[in-house]
């Protein structure tokens, strides 16, 4: 889920279905993100995000906020670090890394936003990661969770 503030500074955030790994040097994630979409305009205003990794027990977190309800953040435990580019999703996120905008791309209906990386925060281990494929949630297998490259 990435999340930011408003202009007003309220708490803003979407479920993104696309978010991908693209340089260990400098540490740069990318996004994509609906042209149209308030979270949008928030990132692209206050050039930061967050990328909040849902655990395997997040997957009612993860369509509450594609559902895009004005409530969901009344609907969830969050908060706000010191220098945080967004809220934390305390319950539903075993990290989230914390992104300056460093670039952007519009491609048809949506647009790419690059975000390097400048602060991860992994909450205690125990959880697997949630992955999201060919409409279904899943677990991201214990067997692999584990595997170092």
């Amino acid at each position: 889920i990435l999340t930011t503030f408003g202009p007003d500074g309220t708490a803003r955030g979407m479920t993104c279905s696309s978010v991908c790994s693209v340089t260990l040097t400098p540490p740069t994630l990318l996004v994509c993100v609906r042209r149209d979409s308030p979270t949008l305009d928030s990132i692209l205003l206050r050039s930061t995000f967050a990328v909040n990794l849902l655990h395997n027990a997040a997957a009612a977190t993860a369509a509450l906020f594609a559902s895009g309800a004005p409530d969901r953040f009344a609907a969830v435990r969050w908060h706000i670090d010191p220098d945080a580019a967004g809220p934390h999703l305390t319950d539903d996120a075993h990290a989230v890394a914390h992104c300056h905008v460093s670039r952007t791309q519009p491609i048809g209906d949506h647009v790419v936003v690059f975000g390097e990386v400048y602060r991860i925060r992994r909450h205690p281990a125990g959880w697997q990661p949630l992955l999201y494929g060919m409409r279904h949630y899943a677990a991201w297998p214990a067997s692999s969770a584990n595997l170092h490259s």
